[in-house]
Order: C-alpha cells, then sequence, then structure tokens
C-alpha cells in the first residue's frame, strides 16, 4: 500500500486547542453521546466514513489517509482468511512501529482472530515460549530489526518454517509471513511476504461480530518469572483508548508522536487508537532518538507526544543543547516508571509551554487508570500518579464514570484501609483483564475471593481519589518502561556452571527509572568475570532485562526469611551502600 506524500496539517486543525479542558470534552460528549460497543475494525471503519482523506498514520517516508488504512487492512484480512484464519484464531504479530502494525492490527480485528503482539526485543527462547504458549495459528514477522534476526531464530526453532510452518516444534502454526524491514537479505525462499498477502483477493466481511470478545492476547511478566497472556476484549480496549481521548482532553485531529512500541498498551491505546475519537493521526516512529523526537515533533506538526521518564530527561538535555520552538506542541504524557523529582520543572522550562499529565496503569487494567488532568496543579503531578481516571460517556455508572476501580488493603489483614494510608492497590471494573490464557492458576492466584484484582503495588489513594505508589510487594521492577522479572534472569544465570546462585534486585537510576543489579554467589570452580556472567545475559534476553552490575556475595551474607528466601528489599539497600547510591 503506497502513501500518500508528506504534508503538514493547516494550523485551522489546532486552533480549537486552546480551548478549556472541559469545552474539548464536551465536544467529545457530543460526538460520542452514549457509549456504544464495538470491534476495533468497526469503530475505525466508522471514522474512515467521517474523514476518510484525513491522514491516520504520517512518517517521514509518506502518509496514510484513513481510506488508505482501511483498504489495506481490507486486503490483509482477505490475506488471513485465505490462509486459513477463522475467528477467535489466535495470530502473533511481531513488528516495530512501521505503518503495516496500524493494518496488520486491523486486518486482525477484521477476520475476527485475536491479536498476539509480541515484543519485538524477545531472544529466540522468549519467542518460542509465546508462540507456543498462546497456540498462534499464524505469525506476521519482520525479517531483521535492530540487528534481531527473527528468521534465524525460526531456523533454531523450527527448521523448514518458511514452507511447513511450526511443524513438530509448533504443531499449530500453519504459516509465517514475513516483512522485509530493509535491514536484512529479504524473507527465505518460499516464505510468504506480507506486501503480497491477499492481493487480489475481495475482502468478504464478518457478519456476526463481538466486541466482547478477546481482541489481544498481551504476554507480561508475572510472579513466576514466565510471561502471561493478559485477555483483552475490543470494547474493553476502545473505552479505555477514549478514556485517554477525554482524560487529557483531546482537540480534533490530534496528532501524536510516539516511539512506544505499539506492541504494548501504551502506545498502542493512548497512540494508536485514542487518536481515532478525533479524527486524529500518530506520528510512530521505529526507535527512541532524543534529537529525532523533537525534530519530528517540528517536521510534522506534532500537537502530543508521548513518552516515558527516561524519555523525557534526554529531550530536555537534548533541548539544552539544540533549542527548537516546537510550537505545534501543545499536550504531553510522562509516565510508565519512576519520575525524578526536578522532572516537571524541567519540562516545563525546556519543553513548555505545554498541557502535561502523568499516570498509572498495567497491562491487566488495559492502560493507564490514573492520570492527572491536564489542568492540574504542579503539586499534582510532583505528589501523586494521577486522579482515578475520569472515561466519561465510555465509563460505567456504577463505578461513577469509571472503567477501573481501586481500593487500598493492608496487605497482611486484607482490611481496607483508610483514605490516605498505604496498602496494596487492588482493582477492579470493566476496564479489569479477565485473567491469563491458557493459566489458571495463575488467574486464580490474581484475584481475591470477591474479584478485585491484584496488582502487587503498595499505595495510597486520598480523598480526592488521587493515588500515590510508594513501593511495590512484587519483586518486579521497570527498566526504561518495561516490566522486569527477575526470576527469569535469576533462572537464566544458575545455569552457568560457576554461579551457584543469583540474586536480581532494582536499584533506582535516573534515566532508566530502575536497573537491576544482581548478587552472586559463585562456586570456587571454574572462575567467571562479571562480563561473561552479564553476556549470558545478553545472549538470551532482551536488553532491558540484563543487569546494570554485578556484585559478588557469600551465600552466609545473604539476609534471608526464616524459610531460606533472600529479603530482597535489604539487597537492595545492600547494593546502594555497595554501589555508592545512598547519597
Amino acid at each position: 500500500m503506497h502513501p500518500s506524500q508528506p504534508t503538514n496539517p493547516s494550523a485551522a486543525r489546532l486552533s480549537d486547542a486552546v480551548a478549556s479542558v472541559a469545552q474539548r470534552q464536551e465536544s467529545l460528549r457530543l460526538r460520542f453521546p452514549t457509549w456504544q460497543a464495538r470491534t476495533l475494525d468497526q469503530l475505525f471503519d466508522a471514522i474512515a466514513a467521517e474523514f476518510p482523506q484525513r491522514p491516520c498514520v504520517v512518517t517521514d517516508e509518506g502518509r496514510w489517509s484513513y481510506a488508505q488504512v482501511k483498504a489495506w487492512s481490507e486486503q490483509l484480512a482477505a490475506g488471513l482468511a485465505s490462509a486459513g484464519v477463522r475467528p477467535g484464531d489466535h495470530v502473533g504479530l511481531l513488528m516495530a512501529n512501521y505503518p503495516a502494525f496500524v493494518a496488520t492490527k486491523l486486518a486482525i480485528a477484521r477476520a475476527g482472530a485475536v491479536c498476539v503482539p509480541i515484543n519485538f526485543l524477545n531472544r529466540r527462547d522468549e519467542l518460542g515460549y509465546v508462540l507456543r504458549q498462546s497456540d498462534a495459528v499464524l505469525l506476521i514477522t519482520m525479517d531483521q530489526f535492530r540487528g534481531l534476526n527473527y528468521q534465524q531464530f525460526f531456523d533454531e526453532l523450527a527448521p523448514g518454517w518458511a514452507q511447513q510452518g511450526g511443524g513438530e516444534a509448533f504443531p499449530r502454526l500453519r504459516q509465517v509471513v514475513v516483512f522485509p524491514t530493509g535491514e536484512g537479505p529479504g524473507p527465505r525462499e518460499g516464505a510468504a511476504k506480507l506486501q503480497d498477502f491477499g492481493a487480489g483477493l475481495a475482502w468478504e466481511p464478518i457478519a456476526q461480530r463481538n466486541p466482547h470478545a478477546n481482541c489481544d492476547i498481551i504476554y507480561t511478566s508475572g510472579t513466576t518469572g514466565a510471561p502471561k497472556g493478559v485477555m483483552i476484549t475490543h470494547d474493553m480496549m476502545l473505552r479505555t483508548a477514549f478514556g485517554s481521548a477525554w482524560g487529557r482532553a483531546f482537540e480534533d485531529g490530534r496528532r501524536i508522536l510516539f516511539s512506544l512500541p505499539m506492541y504494548h498498551v501504551y502506545g498502542y491505546v493512548e497512540g494508536m487508537l485514542a487518536a481515532l475519537f478525533v479524527g486524529g493521526s500518530i506520528v510512530p516512529q521505529l526507535r527512541f532518538d532524543a534529537a529525532e523526537t523533537l525534530d519530528g515533533i517540528e517536521r510534522h506538526a506534532a500537537s502530543d507526544v508521548l513518552l516515558i521518564p527516561t524519555m523525557t530527561l534526554a529531550l530536555v538535555d537534548e533541548q539544552r543543547r539544540h533549542r527548537r520552538a516546537l510550537p505545534s506542541l501543545l499536550s504531553m504524557i510522562s509516565s510508565g516508571g519512576r519520575s525524578p523529582a526536578t522532572l516537571w520543572a524541567q519540562i516545563d522550562e525546556w519543553l513548555g509551554p505545554v498541557e502535561l499529565t502523568t499516570g498509572y496503569g498495567m497491562t491487566e487494567v488495559t492502560a493507564s487508570s490514573t492520570v492527572t488532568r491536564p489542568d492540574d496543579s504542579a503539586e499534582r503531578r510532583l505528589n501523586t500518579n494521577g486522579r482515578l481516571r475520569d472515561v466519561g460517556p465510555a465509563g460505567d455508572l456504577a463505578l461513577g464514570g469509571r472503567l477501573v476501580a481501586y481500593r487500598v488493603v493492608d496487605p497482611d489483614t486484607g482490611r481496607i484501609v483508610a483514605p490516605g494510608e498505604v496498602g496494596e492497590l487492588q482493582a477492579r471494573g470493566p476496564g479489569v483483564t479477565a485473567g491469563y490464557y491458557n493459566k489458571p492458576e495463575a488467574t486464580a492466584e490474581a484475584f481475591t475471593a470477591d474479584g478485585w484484582l491484584r496488582s502487587g503495588d503498595l499505595g495510597r489513594i486520598d480523598a480526592d481519589d488521587y493515588l500515590t505508589l510508594v513501593g511495590r510487594r512484587k519483586e518486579s521492577y521497570r527498566c526504561g518502561g518495561e516490566l522486569v522479572m527477575p526470576t527469569e534472569v535469576e533462572d537464566l544465570l544458575v545455569t552457568h556452571p560457576a554461579v551457584l546462585q543469583a540474586h536480581v534486585v532494582p536499584v533506582p537510576d535516573e534515566r532508566m527509572g530502575e536497573v537491576g543489579v544482581v548478587f552472586v554467589v559463585l562456586r570456587e570452580l571454574p572462575p567467571v568475570s562479571d562480563e561473561e556472567i552479564l553476556s549470558l545475559c545478553r545472549e538470551r534476553v532482551a536488553r532491558f532485562k540484563v543487569p546494570r552490575h554485578v556484585l559478588r556475595i557469600r551465600a552466609e551474607d545473604i539476609p534471608a526469611t526464616p524459610s531460606g528466601r533472600a529479603r530482597k528489599f535489604l539487597l537492595t539497600q545492600i547494593a546502594l551502600e555497595r554501589l555508592g547510591l545512598n547519597a
């Protein structure tokens, strides 16, 4: 599908952005007075009928209108149907932020199938696990990206995949379709190519659609260390995306730039889907680069940018080196990790004036479930993680117009604590997942007896419904916005003949939010260097999971519970002291 030539929107497109938050929300209410449950493609087609020539996806290579993306997705949906994909089947999608991601995602929905978006940083074994556990019948994958050769991974996992699919290794996987990125030699001989998929076929729409059927299975690490597939329906996705447009008061035609990957709910829901409700467009970038982000905002007249704190800090540094005026930038969200206390003032100084918001969420609640308002005080951004998100017409009246309600309970007794007291955050509502795909035990463990999702996070909620995170019960942490489960790295490291024990804990990092430190108890022989330990991680797990530091410790010096489990919060204190990070 060929793009139109890139053009900048007229200034008139942004004219109503100066209206108040309440006025912009009222415009959204007039467009969507009552909530109508739809599938992703049904909503997209309605917007495409209203704004066929508006840009939907904008890149340096060109722009694709709503009408073009609709036609493109219909061609790909016809290809899926021809390949035997039926409603309810699972289709893996391993693709970076190319325009083809948008068309393919809509095509999977249009075919009535369930998308399994896959983290493109995954290595061979991680990729194999997701494909096997998700029961994917077809995979659409890049050939190569950022030096990762996915076709080589498949050569090792399922020899002959180009002709026969997953074979004995993945018996459900009937076909692999390859999207060439231009970074490698191209698709293997005999492999289906995405650019040819469905060409010349007519799409026959599916008559019966269920907006409450699963739309996505999005994998996130869990308490066991093995990734878990969070099940999310079409209606959950669209209600949450509308809530983003509502809570941040999108103006008509908002243009959102981001490099956050669309396999994750942040870029997918807060960017790709939220823009639809105002006939807006996205400017997806393939990788984060501070200068390119700022230049892209100028070049494409973006009015909004999605960031995590590490990215925001990099933009501030780049502005210090070479300041851009950024006249089109009206809004910014910086969320998804630890934010240094000085960050908000730096944004105001170097990137403002913008409507600045932050929030909190997790895949299990579809995306952000708390957010500050664009007109909130700086104090709210500095001291909270946002207010329980109001979503206007998309909300549940029984929950006060929200999709996700929270309660705070004493983690030991289960008693609901008073407003302002600290406890474990638990969630329920139509924005909360029904559970994890094909993992009944993990699903049962995730919910209380009365149906509330255990977040594993510790926090407090004040009388005005603003939430503040204070820590976490679970051992996971976020590095650059990506969730890391330490047991995955620990289990890998103890396979090394020199490593007797491995314990990974997080420490704060200004750039990445948190980074890993691995404490290792070594055998006397064979000797091993810190670099060998880190190299094993780099070879086998995604980059964000690789610890930053290696610290050696004697087994008798590990603080432990009576049952022998490492007390990791004490290990974090030891790491801070030994790394000189206490100051």
